[in-house]
């Protein structure tokens, strides 16, 4: 019988009956437990990363900084815990210093960081003058978990890198910002040079004019003193004249007070009478006006009538007072009457003698009478506010005597004024004549100092122009590279999108090792069949090899179909992938079955040494340069370190050249194998004492 046919035969068995059945269905899923099963639960743990407790302690307190503008307070503590909660690395619980080291311990949390109080003050002092280094504190504990604390330095590596370089930015920044400004000042420096150099050139002429000018200010200097003396005697004059008008207006103010007390109360009290008076006087005076020509007329007939009167009275008085012995009872009022119009008579020759006098100035006699008439008439209009006038009179007086006393004062402190400044003056001449001197001592250092500006105006400009200038666009991006001048570029040439893809090539190869170690517990790795009827030792091998190679492909179908739509293994050649698994299963189901059927019950325990071998040394994980030399010695001899390397160009992409050397490999440790095993079989048609007693039996 046909090896093929051997083969379907000894496959055809589990189907006989439930268990069979049972057993065979567990077989074909048994790699899903180490593959499927496996790349589950590893398959990206860096994107749950976020659902790791970690303590976060933030005590930073704040740090403020001078700026040019405004002081500016910068918590460089509440920027971190902001980056940190959107960047969603770990599960960050923000709790206290003895509540992050208590959870760290008892296992709660995986780590803690923490940032102290002067945190901000540490990193904003680098741009001060003591500068000191901030400290992020990171706690871990292995005990808790070993991975989470070799993940966490990378994290924490990054956030110090973040930290440092954003501290660096501000500091390199403010250097910019210094340049720049050292920059400007030294162009402004540089044109004040310049204009000191022309204004050195006008002050050069100007000293040249200064002690022309000196010259003529020493002989005005001279004038001035002489002035200022015959001004010192003029002031002395004036003093004593102003010092006697002060005296004669205190004299007068005195006087007028005087009066004022006395004639004030009078005024007071009789301004009504004096009122009338004046009227009476004014209303007399209009009247004489008015019979001035009638009295002129009148006077000498008047003056007549008036002695023919008095002389009538004179003889009846005579008649009956003197001639008579006995006088008359009215005698008294005759002698009365008599002497009346005696006085009368003589009035009236008055009168007469006055108009006659007048008669040819009556024009002066009637402007008089006006002015009587006015005068007497403005104060009958006043007089009820004489003694208010009177009050306003001796106010003026004492102003102007006040006033006078001020311009005496003030003559005496001119006169001393004009003595000082006579002294000043004398001193000036003197000082006028030594600036004269300096003056020419001036216009020489003057030529020297043109010379020395334009050195300065010439260096101010050149060291201008090797102080760099840099504008906003131009600062930050050369702070950008101060700050972080050493960057990564970068460039995953065939990416894994997680880690459980990154992993597939170790575990795929471990779970169809697994396979083919069980399956040859179930099935004998000889037929026996073949081994009873005498086939050849080839087709003896072939036929026990052949059921485990199709149940390895259809455990590679099974465990790649899981892989690929259950959990979503992305395979950049799929149809190269499942075409090579095909030959890694045939590879390991030959390998297997030469080592049960060589040794027996010891070769399954030599199946699981060599996977171990293999699993150590195929650099699934690590680099095997890692590893230690016994590792690396045995690496180049199994046939797992091959499918690695080529499971991870299948999956993940790249060049075919490991695939074709796996091939290779996988090629001839499926012939070697098979040959050994033929050999084996070979041996096993022979009956020995060993094979009828073994020493061992699993």
């Amino acid at each position: 019988m046909r090896s093929p046919k051997l083969a379907a035969l000894e496959l055809r068995r589990f189907g006989r009956g439930r268990l069979p059945r049972a057993a065979l269905v567990a077989l074909l899923l048994l790699p899903l437990l180490y593959g499927a099963l496996y790349l589950w639960s590893f398959w990206d743990p860096y994107g749950r990363l976020d659902r790791i407790p970690v303590a976060l302690v933030n005590d930073d307190e704040g740090a403020t900084t001078a700026g040019k503008k405004a002081v500016k307070k910068i918590v460089m503590g509440d920027e971190i815990t902001k980056g940190l909660r959107e960047s969603k690395t770990f599960e960050w619980h923000e709790v206290s210093a003895a509540e992050a080291r208590d959870g760290v311990e008892n296992g709660r949390y995986y780590l803690s960081l923490t940032m102290p109080s002067d945190f901000s003050e540490q990193i904003a002092s680098s741009s001060g003058d003591s500068p000191e280094t901030g400290a992020l504190q990171v706690r871990t504990n292995d005990a808790n978990n070993y991975v989470v604390g070799q993940i966490s330095r990378t994290v924490f590596a990054e956030v110090r890198s973040a930290a440092s370089t954003k501290a660096s930015r501000s500091f390199l920044d403010k250097i910019f910002v210094s340049f720049s400004d050292l920059h400007g000042k030294t162009e402004k420096a540089a044109e004040g040079a310049d204009t000191l150099t022309g204004g050195i050139g006008k002050a050069k002429k100007g000293s040249k004019d200064l002690a022309d000018g000196l010259k003529d200010a020493e002989a005005g200097s001279g004038r001035l003193s002489a002035g200022l003396r015959k001004l010192d005697r003029g002031a002395g004059d004036l003093e004593d004249g102003s010092r006697q008008v002060s005296e004669g207006t205190q004299a007068l103010a005195d006087k007028v007070n005087g009066v004022a007390d006395k004639v004030g109360p009078f005024l007071k009290g009789n301004e009504k009478e004096i009122g009338d008076t004046a009227q009476l006087v004014a209303d007399s005076a209009s009247a004489i006006r008015r019979n001035l020509d009638t009295l002129v007329k009148a006077a000498p007939t008047a003056a007549k009538s008036a002695h023919t009167a008095s002389d009538t009275l004179n003889g009846v008085y005579k008649a009956r007072c003197v001639s008579l012995p006995l006088p008359d009872a009215a005698c008294p009022e005759l002698k009365k009457a008599k002497a009346a119009a005696a006085d009368v008579a003589k009035a009236a020759d008055d009168v007469s003698t006055l108009v006659a006098g007048q008669d040819g100035d009556l024009d002066t006699l009637d402007r008089h009478l006006a002015a009587l008439e006015k005068q007497a008439q403005a104060l009958a209009d006043r007089s009820p506010h004489l003694s208010e006038d009177l009050a306003t009179t001796v106010s003026r007086i004492n102003e102007l005597n006040k006033g006078a006393g001020k311009v005496a004062k003030g003559a005496t402190t001119l006169h001393t004024g004009l003595g000082t400044a006579k002294s000043g003056a004398a001193d000036l001449d003197t000082g006028v004549g030594d600036l004269r001197a300096g003056a020419g001592d001036l216009e020489g250092g003057m030529y020297k100092l043109v010379d020395g500006s334009g050195q300065l105006a010439g260096g101010l400009h050149d060291g201008a122009g090797q102080i760099p200038d840099y504008d906003k666009k131009d600062r930050d991006r050369r702070t950008e590279v101060m700050a972080d001048p050493v960057q990564l570029a970068s460039k995953d040439l065939h990416k894994a999108p997680n880690y459980g893809t990154g992993f597939a090539p170790y575990f795929i190869p471990l779970s169809l090792w697994v396979g083919a170690m069980v399956a040859y517990m179930l099935i004998p790795p000889l037929n026996r069949r073949a081994l009873a009827a005498g086939s050849s030792a080839w087709r003896i091998a072939v036929a026990g090899w052949l059921p485990v190679a199709a149940l390895g492909a259809l455990q590679t179908v099974a465990l790649m179909s899981v892989l690929h739509w259950g959990i979503g293994l992305e395979m950049a050649r799929a149809a190269g992938t499942v075409g090579f698994l095909f030959l890694v299963t045939a590879c390991f189901a030959a390998i297997v079955q030469w080592l049960n059927a060589r040794f027996g019950a010891a070769g399954r325990i030599l199946v699981l040494a060599f996977l171990m071998l293999q699993l150590t040394s195929a650099g699934g994980t690590y680099p095997v340069q890692t590893s230690p030399g016994f590792f690396n010695a045995i690496h180049p001899f199994m046939p797992m370190s091959y499918v690695v390397d080529a499971l991870r160009r299948l999956i993940t992409g790249g060049g075919l050249g490991p695939v074709w050397q796996a091939c290779a490999v996988l090629a001839a440790f499926t012939a070697g194998a098979l040959a050994l095993t033929a050999v084996s079989a070979r041996q096993r048609q022979v009956w020995t004492l060993d094979r009828l007693h073994p020493e061992l039996s699993l």
